[in-house]
């Protein structure tokens, strides 16, 4: 069993309430039942619904067949978590997706499942009212329109307060990234001493929160600083894309990406590999579309030794083949068994590196039919069932608005397969201004730090003379904009502050601290001892013993 499936298992997170406030329900299931559980918040106000069938024809867009319905009175202004248990019946496996139509406003999508016939799969989801509705419908349809029976159970709606729904994110965050600590001062005999002077200093962070960065960061020291100054971890945004280390066939240029390598390694920076693969033909020179079958396999061959033999344990993570859900130029090519071939390669080059699924459109929306949740947990068990070495799940997290129930009904489903989740390319829309991007990358980024599935969090924020590809964090003179003032101030929250306190009558100084490397300095009279530990995940407290010299 995975680590964080083992996590998640001892530490569930189901629902409950605290200090007045309900707790959000984690619980997710990937896997089709005889029998459908019982519903979530005991249903929450769907608790005694009927369940109705409308003629789609009385609802705007969608088509005129018969969907099974929820018809909601009086929804206030609320954040809305969606769930419910979904059969067909007399089909092949079909995704369905919820949908919701209010008095002001429609609702695409809200939700997706990959149903199948005979057995029930849970779907989970969610939506966000600005405003309050009398009359509300959620229906459930087939993605494709096609006529097919529907069967629901356990269908749960429970709102959320924005208070509500941030009291839990804080509740996740102090549980999940931080953890208590008792550090015990005594002389060398052992004995308890009283009143001696505690500084802590918190030295690296456990999570591992990071951007993008281009060629442009080469030589530019005051961007090179600011860099420093906040992030543990760095991608490179298109420096080791095949086109770039090769763009003509043969002709290998390794230069940017060794001196990119180089800043990264001289700050202690952890670094991702994006990546070895892009699926998408637009981004694939001309050269190697060119080539035959033959030449193709020999050339892809190529690729991955060259890459991995090079930079053998220099990053910690691989997106093997990018974008896979929505393109396959290299097994339309090389035949279906081409991304196992990938994978099994890349883990035999580099069998410490964790290799990753990466795509978009997963969390961001549920209206893509290409990436929808179950679609990409059916491909990674595919991958799997091919023996290949998988070992990491990679969202992009190229947001608009963020439908914050939605990103986290996703991520529950995705934790059910044991992998660590990754946002690996957060950033918001270009088409809000800088105020309403700072607003939701808040948001996103909060939801993101805050799930208990979630290790590690990477913008896609790359500075260039000309902006960014579409969210900055700064303009070209490091003077934050208000996305980087969001994650100046984040960063502030997710650490621990310097401590300074004195044992008491046990000996003992406690604190609650975010998860990662300390140091701690220790004053008993003339004397001083000093000492590093470190604070990983775990329910249980830390204790940390300091004897003092004579």
């Amino acid at each position: 069993m995975q680590p964080l499936a083992f996590f998640l298992l001892i530490f569930p997170f189901f629902a409950f309430s605290y200090d007045g406030y309900l707790s959000y329900d984690y619980t997710a299931y990937t896997e089709c039942k005889a029998a459908p559980e019982e519903a979530l918040y005991n249903g929450g106000i769907l608790k005694n619904q009927t369940l109705a069938f409308n003629n789609g024809s009385s609802i705007q867009d969608i088509s005129n067949i018969y969907t099974p319905s929820l018809i909601l009175h009086n929804l206030t202004q609320a954040i809305y978590s969606f769930s419910s248990w979904v059969k067909i019946e007399g089909a092949e496996p079909s995704l369905i997706s919820a949908s919701l139509t209010t008095d002001n406003e429609i609702y695409k999508c809200v939700g997706t499942v990959l149903a199948k016939s005979g057995c029930w799969s849970f779907l989970k989801g969610g939506f966000i009212l600005h405003q309050p509705s009398n009359l509300s419908i959620i229906y459930l349809q087939n993605a494709a329109d096609k006529s097919i029976n529907i069967a629901i159970a356990s269908a749960s709606l429970q709102p959320f307060t924005d208070q509500q729904w941030k009291t839990n994110q804080d509740y996740m965050i102090n549980n999940v990234r931080k953890r208590a600590v008792t550090i015990h001062v005594s002389d060398k005999n052992g004995d308890a001493l009283q009143e001696a002077s505690i500084t802590i200093n918190q030295i690296s962070k456990d999570f591992l929160f990071g951007s993008s960065i281009a060629s442009t960061i080469l030589g530019n020291l005051p961007y090179q600083n600011w860099f420093v100054e906040r992030f543990n971890a760095a991608v490179f945004e298109n420096e080791l894309k095949w086109y770039a280390t090769e763009p003509e066939q043969g002709k290998l240029n390794y230069t940017i990406p060794d001196r990119m390598l180089e800043f990264i390694r001289s700050n202690q920076i952890i670094a991702r590999g994006h990546n070895i693969f892009w699926e998408d033909p637009k981004y694939i020179p001309a050269w190697i579309r060119n080539l035959s079958d033959t030449g193709l396999k020999s050339a892809v061959n190529s690729r991955i030794q060259s890459l991995m033999s090079k930079y053998k344990e220099e990053f910690i993570h691989w997106d093997v083949s990018n974008e896979m859900l929505h393109f396959d130029f290299y097994e339309q090519r090389l035949g279906p068994d081409a991304t196992l071939h990938f994978y099994e390669t890349a883990h035999e080059a580099d069998p410490l590196a964790t290799l990753f699924m990466n795509e978009y459109n997963v969390v961001e929306t549920c209206s893509d039919v290409n990436s929808t949740v179950d679609t990409y947990i059916s491909r990674v068990k595919e991958l799997e069932s091919g023996g290949i070495f998988m070992d990491g799940i990679g969202l992009e997290s190229h947001f608009s608005e963020p439908n914050l129930p939605l990103v986290r009904g996703i991520l529950d489903k995705l934790a059910t397969l044991g992998l660590p989740i990754w946002l690996t390319e957060v950033d918001i829309s270009n088409k809000f201004d800088h105020q309403t991007q700072g607003i939701y990358l808040e948001q996103v980024l909060r939801e993101g730090y805050s799930h208990p599935a979630v290790n590690g969090i990477m913008l896609w924020t790359a500075l260039h003379p000309k902006g960014c590809y579409q969210m900055c964090l700064t303009d070209y003179n490091l003077h934050n904009l208000p996305a980087g003032d969001v994650v100046d101030k984040l960063l502030q929250q997710w650490q621990t502050t310097d401590l300074l306190g004195h044992t008491d009558e046990h000996g003992s100084y406690n604190f609650n601290g975010f998860l990662g490397e300390y140091n701690v300095t220790v004053q008993y009279g003339n004397a001083t001892a000093n000492s590093t530990f470190s604070l990983s995940r775990s329910y249980e407290t830390k204790h940390f013993n300091i004897h003092m010299p004579s």
